[in-house]
């Protein structure tokens, strides 16, 4: 499956960029709900920990997941529950714990057939799906590790998995906050990194979204305010949308405000 192959690509690339860190950077604090490194990186390890437990089946991922369920209803955060069930792990050990854990589960999806369903925090999900969302979630958490190090990721196009998340829930983004699309889907058109055109959608009286594919991935994901980006936004539709563009579960989250997520110097 070519996207467990692009989640593992992305892994290794975050991994390149905490490899030489010392023990005290993973303390640093980064610009996403004040999180630090070793925050990021004990949340990328539970959920990739969840992906693999899901293949299981729905009893084995329920168990796993009845934890942070009682944990969250009391009022805890996740990070906390997260650090409670990985027992404090940090710095080197948890890189070292998160590597391996990220081989393992590329190598698990690599073996799925990509339409078998998998249990979730929500509805099921096919494989392809799921590999993808880990994917996402290393690409965007990482965003704020490579911003607080003062480091601009190589990207690659790999990005189109998250792209195409990004796409599929145009809907999400109002179904989420109890609204109703005033329109179609606007006309999107991305630049790729390597330059090639990606097009999705139909034209809608004038409304697109065109741009570098980056950016469009950074609004959905919410790692950067569309203000903060040179995307070409025409028509009510497109507008509403990147103003609260969400390509992930859960409920409602608003963007970052403007100017508050950028790449440290």
């Amino acid at each position: 499956m070519q996207q467990a192959n692009d989640f593992h690509e992305e892994s290794l690339a975050l991994k390149a960029l905490i490899n030489a860190v010392d023990e005290a950077a993973f303390e640093s604090v980064t610009q996403f709900k004040s999180w630090t490194i070793n925050d990021v990186l004990r949340h990328l390890h539970f959920w990739n920990k969840a992906v693999m437990v899901a293949t299981e089946g729905e009893e084995a991922f329920g168990a796993f997941f009845e934890g942070v369920g009682v944990h969250m209803t009391k009022g805890g955060s996740l990070p906390e529950y997260e650090h409670q069930y990985l027992q404090g792990l940090s710095g080197h050990a948890l890189r070292e714990a998160w590597s391996a854990l990220v081989d393992e589960t590329a190598d698990a999806y690599r073996a799925l057939d990509p339409s078998v369903r998998v249990p979730w925090a929500g509805p099921s999900m096919s494989a392809r799906s799921a590999i993808s969302a880990r994917q996402m979630e290393t690409w965007a958490h990482g965003q704020e590790v490579f911003d607080i190090l003062g480091v601009a990721r190589e990207e690659r196009d790999r990005i189109r998995n998250i792209v195409v998340l990004g796409i599929n829930t145009y809907g999400w983004t109002f179904k989420v906050r109890g609204e109703t699309p005033p329109g179609p889907m606007p006309l999107v058109e991305l630049t790729s990194p390597s330059g090639a055109l990606w097009t999705y959608g139909e034209p809608q009286d004038g409304s697109v979204i065109r741009g570098e594919a980056v950016e469009f991935a950074q609004v959905v994901t919410q790692t950067r305010n569309i203000a903060d980006t040179h995307l070409t936004v025409v028509g009510e539709c497109a507008s509403r949308w990147m103003q609260n563009a969400q390509c992930f579960a859960g409920g409602a989250n608003p963007p970052p405000p403007q100017g508050s997520r950028f790449k440290t110097e």
